[in-house]
Parts: C-alpha cells; structure tokens; sequence
C-alpha cells in the first residue's frame, strides 16, 4: 500500500480499551515503559503514526476506566517524552478527541491547549454520538451545527467543536473532523414523530425508550460490555443498513413510503418508517456535502471516516471528497 502513498497508522485505546490509559501514563516509570512499547512496536511492524483513542483524560467514559485529575497533565508529559524518542519522532502523532479539549484537573475543559497543539501531528474530533437513544428526544447523531438550535438542543458539534480547540490554541489546520456513516433508531409513534393534524416530521420528537428497534446486521444485540455490564442492542444503522433495512434506495434517497426531514440547523437528515414506528437519525450524501463544504471553507486538515465500511457504494465518501476538493 505504501507505494500508493498509503501509510500504515495503529490506533491505542478506544471506547473499550481506555480502562487503564490513566494508570499507564500515572507515573514518569510508567509513562517511559510506555513510551518503549510504543516505540518497540513502531520500529519492529514499521508503521508511520500512532493515534492514541483516550476516551477520556479526567471524564469517565464506558463506565469503568481509571481516572485521574491529573489525566491531562500525565497525558502531555507522556507526548512530550514520546516526542524525544529517536523512533517515535519520525512518526505522526495524533489523537481521536472529543467536541472539548481534554478535561483539566477541575474537571472543565482546559482552556490552553497549546502543548498539545506541539505534541500533535493532528487530532480527529470525534463528531459523532452527539446525541443518542441515551437522551428523551430523538436528535442528531453527527450535527455539522448546533448553534442556530435552541439552548437545550445544543449539546456540540463540528462548529462548536472547532471553536472550542481553535481557542484553545489548537491551529484549524490541526483539525480533522471525524464523521460518521451510522445513525440511531428510535421508536417513535405516529402522534409523536408528525407535526400535528400534518405528515411532516416533528424536530426532537419523544420516543419509547423501552422499546429500542434493532438496528442492521452488525448491531450489537446485547451481552457484557468490558465492564462486565449488560448492555442491551444500540439500534445502531450504518448507511447500507439503512438501504438493506428498505429506509433508503440504492442511491441514498429515500423509499417511496418512507417519510424524510432535513434538519437545516444540524444539517442532518432523518427518516420514519410509519409502519414499524423506527425513526433513525443518520448522515447521507447532502449532510456529507455540507461536511466538506465546512472543512474545505474552515481550513482544516481533512475528515476522518468511522467507518468507511459503513458507506454504500461510495455514496457519501463520493460526497464528501467532491467537497472537499
């Protein structure tokens, strides 16, 4: 793949595997065997970049990870340390980061990003489970913008996100962002989902959180997370899930008997099924659009795609890539 200009990147950490990021980076002993694993590994399978998936410094994530008010500070320490390895200074650095920078030691977002702004190549803001079946209401997953939304639908997205890091210190050409080729379904009835005595979509309807739809074939239909929690099926749709599932058409519009709305705050679409009460919040091929319009018009370094498996036909990479320019 090389010779097609394609390098090879390894990501540490993720949702599941932030458990013990804490502990790891806890101590300057820790922080250094870290470092050699970091760089043994790198230097034995030739990889170009490391991306470390924190999820997240100082903020619980899945539920059981290790925290720390000095998370953030340990975190910095270990990037400075890794930048002064012979091996990992020819790699690029980068981070998948949530809508804020990386929780001070009060537990707020830090203000002064700017040591990591040194430390990285890029970071990937993760614009995506913005919203989900875990709130009242059903929402966007992947907003583009919350801004023009009404204070308590503002929970982030790709415009906040960027500001908050940009004023942090963070440099906009140091920001990708991550979009998303799934959405959440919900169940949703008919007087909810419709603007009254109409068949138009109602904007942040009420759904019935005891009854969570399954979502396409690679949802997760329900077991122990790492935890050793319960956790039940997500109704999780990617974008073919959602022609598989008869919500969309081969190219990406809507079925005849499925009802649509385009969120022009969020920039973000959603479809109903009247029959089986799912409504899903995802992304298409005009979301993606406004996506790339924004990267290309904001300066920023590119998007990353969770997932590109998630696509169909290329309908929203197309999009996006045509955008971007």
């Amino acid at each position: 793949m090389r010779a097609q200009g394609v390098e090879a990147h390894i990501s540490i950490g993720g949702w599941t595997g932030s458990i013990y990021f804490s502990s790891n980076l806890a101590t300057p002993k820790n922080r250094t065997a870290f470092v050699k694993t970091v760089s043994n590994f790198a230097s034995k399978y030739k990889v170009d970049g490391v991306q470390f998936d924190w999820e997240s410094p100082n903020s619980q994530g899945i539920g059981c990870n290790i925290i720390s008010s000095n998370d953030t500070s340990n975190f910095l320490a270990f990037l400075q340390e890794l930048r002064l390895d012979p091996v990992c200074a020819k790699l690029t650095i980068s981070a998948a980061a949530p809508l804020t920078p990386f929780m001070n030691a009060s537990g707020k977002p830090s203000t002064d990003a700017s040591g990591f702004a040194e430390a990285f190549d890029y970071i990937a803001v993760m614009n995506y489970d913005v919203w989900g079946p875990w709130f009242s209401t059903v929402g966007p997953n992947a907003p583009l913008n919350d801004t023009c939304a009404a204070h308590a639908n503002q929970q982030g997205s790709a415009v906040s996100a960027v500001k908050a890091w940009s004023d942090a210190g963070m440099p906009v050409n140091k920001i990708v962002l991550g979009v998303a080729s799934y959405g959440y379904s919900y169940s949703v009835s008919p007087s909810d989902a419709f603007v009254s005595h109409t068949k138009t979509l109602a904007a942040y309807p009420a759904f019935n959180a005891s009854n969570q739809p399954l979502g396409d074939a690679w949802d997760n239909t329900g077991g122990l997370d790492v935890c050793g929690v319960y956790e039940a099926q997500g109704g999780t749709f990617n974008f073919w899930g959602l022609v598989d599932g008869g919500f969309l058409t081969e190219k990406g519009v809507p079925v005849g008997d499925i009802y649509y709305r385009y969120d022009d705050c969020s920039q973000t679409p959603y479809v109903y099924n009247e029959t089986s009460q799912v409504m899903i919040s995802f992304d298409n091929a005009q979301s993606f659009t406004a996506k790339g319009k924004y990267i290309k018009e904001a300066g920023l370094r590119g998007f990353a795609l969770w997932e590109t498996g998630g696509d169909y036909s290329n309908i929203l990479l197309d999009a996006i890539n045509e955008a971007v320019g």
